[in-house]
């Protein structure tokens, strides 16, 4: 986590005030329980400070005190320790998938509280949009005791977060869907939209391996192949957030063709609706759930296993790729395959290479991937500017 005055280049009062607020309430997430003067320590901030923020939080239901004071070798005036107030707020989390959408409410700490899938019916951005907005209601009501703080909306494709707007989206057929004012119409919550990747890079930053990491990459591959880059708590996300897209990079000796109308294109290859083709073709399989074939190889099947590591590699040579152009300090790949399956991850690392092997690793969160994705959206909006996204201005 970043010290609060590690920065060089003069800032506004109000934007201090923001990066302090975020640190402080950054170190009580990494620590807590934690003492005031432990975060002052590890911020550089005055423990005069510490004491403030730590007060405004809790006066917002953000932290709580400790029940149990700590003394400081048996002596002088107890420690009474900080820590995260899980109990009151969620976030709603909403990941637009090709085939489904996943709806979820997540606490302060990034956990699953409650989710639900809805499969696609149809992909109009509107009614698509109504569902989701209703299916998180529905789980809201089945949760009186929470009080949510706003929405993140994490989606495939060209995503331009500044605007809430997915600018294109192939697979869904979305051009230009105001994805920010739709969802804030239905629901009266604040919205925030991303693209999955950068979400799922915010979220190992705040709460997964990368946590303590400078740099790390993520890439995602499902229906939708794309990656996302964080160095020094920044996510990289470039003119109107198109930093991240690489699914047409070329894969040497690909034969599948892509809807650009070349052939060997990195998401034609990877993505799942490949790998389930392929399955089907080999009679393993019917349907387009990529899990079939993850199940038909826990089941002994061989070319349902060969399919799959076959994958790993070829997704080991692209992250090999990535490595020698960012060169990150950790690579995080979202991948069923590597996320269920030794050999895959085995296979992965092996294209990567011995050197740069340890540094690669699946997903911290692989039984709620997608529900983490939309939540993260959000609750990086809270991290980066705790006091803005007040309960009270809910």
């Amino acid at each position: 986590m970043p010290s609060a005055l590690a920065s060089t280049t003069p800032a506004s009062p109000s934007s201090r005030r923001r990066t302090s607020a975020s640190v402080v309430l950054r170190s009580v997430l990494d620590h807590g329980p934690v003492a005031r003067s432990t975060i002052a320590r590890l911020t550089g901030l005055s423990p005069a400070s510490v004491t403030d923020y730590c007060a405004r939080f809790t006066e917002l239901g953000l932290i709580r005190e400790a029940s149990a004071p700590r003394r400081s070798n048996g002596v002088g005036r107890p420690h009474v320790p900080v820590d995260l107030d899980d109990s009151r707020f969620v976030v709603g989390g909403v990941h637009v998938a090709v085939p489904y959408t996943t709806v979820a409410l997540l606490d302060l700490r990034g956990r699953v509280v409650a989710r639900r899938e809805l499969k696609h019916e149809h992909t109009d951005p509107g009614r698509l949009l109504a569902r989701a907005a209703d299916g998180l209601a529905a789980l809201l009501a089945a949760a009186p005791g929470c009080r949510p703080l706003g929405v993140g909306v994490a989606v495939g494709g060209w995503v331009d977060r500044e605007s809430g707007t997915v600018v294109e989206h192939p697979l869904l057929g979305w051009r230009d869907v105001a994805v920010r004012e739709m969802f804030g119409r239905r629901t009266g919550l604040p919205v925030h939209v991303d693209g999955h990747a950068r979400a799922l890079v915010n979220a190992e930053r705040l709460f997964g391996l990368a946590r303590e990491h400078r740099s790390v990459l993520h890439l995602f591959v499902g229906n939708v192949v794309d990656a996302a880059f964080a160095t020094n708590d920044e996510v990289h996300h470039g003119p109107r957030s198109q930093a991240g897209a690489i699914a047409h990079l070329p894969v040497p000796g690909g034969t599948e063709p892509c809807d650009c109308g070349r052939v060997g294109c990195l998401q034609a290859e990877l993505s799942e609706r490949t790998l389930c083709r392929r399955a089907r073709k080999a009679g393993l399989v019917d349907g387009t759930n990529p899990m079939h074939v993850v199940g038909a190889a826990a089941a002994g099947d061989q070319e349902a296993a060969r399919l799959l590591v076959e994958r790993a590699r070829a997704v080991g040579r692209a992250v090999r790729l990535l490595l020698d152009v960012l060169n990150p300090e950790t690579v995080v790949v979202t991948e069923v395959g590597i996320i269920h399956r030794e050999d895959c991850l085995s296979a992965l690392r092996d294209e990567v290479g011995d050197l740069r092997a340890a540094s690669v690793v699946p997903t911290s969160f692989p039984d709620a991937v997608l529900a983490v994705a939309g939540g993260a959206v959000a609750l990086d909006v809270l991290y980066r500017d705790p006091l803005a996204a007040s309960p009270r201005l809910i």
